[in-house]
């Protein structure tokens, strides 16, 4: 269950015999008395309860800086910081939108770190799930994962192809497309002329709009994404990280050297 934190000791006493029993605090703050018997919970609910009336068991969330009840709390794994359970969540969700899956503590430098199976018990069933999709698609790796190029599909596929194939079918929607150039199948013109004549028609259009928009292609999957904020360090959802300014591949800890003045 992670850390634990003592909010209090207790001394029972039973035939002229007596023990301190100290209190615990687990995430989501199920409170429960240390090796105490049957017996003694009744002693300890009615401590639980005279901590209550001292407003002992409400803390500070770190991240909303409210006050909240411990009952309602959640700790972080491999660290001793409390938060609220609203906070963990919408910090979670923020950190999968951002396509990360290694989700540490939001306290700067903490070591601590979340993961899927101990929030699993807070989470909505479509973040959870979300989650695990990521860290899925994290595992593959990035030179043999792309997406299927009809936009209303847009399936995570892995290039299992052999070496020099031309075409590939995608298993979900059943349609044809190239490998080589990762769009839709150009019948009858091959990939080098297909490749010239990219900027035409539809193409072109999305382009222009991409323009306007400041949308930027990943250099992997080919497919647009948008900065909403933040620094230049762009991650795709294919797994491909690069400076959005330029476009060359770059890694979150660092800064790209063709682009360092504007970081």
């Amino acid at each position: 269950m992670g850390n634990m934190m003592c909010i209090g000791s207790l001394k029972l006493r039973k035939d002229k015999k007596s023990k301190d029993v100290d209190v615990f605090v687990t995430p989501k703050s199920h409170l429960s008395p240390a090796r105490a018997g049957d017996e003694e919970a009744i002693e300890v609910g009615e401590y639980l309860d005279s901590l209550a009336k001292e407003n002992l068991t409400i803390f500070s969330c770190e991240i909303c800086t409210e006050q909240v009840s411990l009952y309602d709390s959640f700790n972080v794994k491999g660290c001793s910081h409390f938060y609220c359970v609203e906070c963990i969540i919408r910090y979670i969700k923020s950190k999968l939108e951002e396509n990360l899956t290694c989700i540490p503590c939001p306290i700067s430098g903490c070591e601590g770190v979340l993961e899927p199976e101990y929030c699993r018990y807070i989470l909505p069933n479509d973040v959870f799930d979300g989650w695990g999709e990521a860290l899925c698609e994290s595992a593959i790796d990035v030179s043999r994962k792309f997406y299927c190029p009809y936009r209303d599909c847009s399936a995570l596929l892995i290039n299992e192809e052999p070496e020099g194939a031309a075409d590939g079918i995608c298993p979900f929607c059943n349609r044809v497309f190239c490998i080589k150039c990762k769009v839709a199948w150009h019948t009858e013109i091959d990939c080098a002329k297909f490749q010239r004549l990219e900027k035409t028609g539809v193409d072109s259009m999305l382009e222009d709009l991409a323009s306007r928009k400041n949308w930027r292609r990943c250099p992997n999957c080919k497919f647009y994404v948008e900065r909403i904020d933040g620094c230049l360090h762009m991650q795709c959802r294919c797994g491909y990280a690069f400076c959005y300014n330029c476009g060359a591949e770059s890694a979150p800890d660092t800064r790209c050297p063709k682009c360092k003045g504007l970081w």
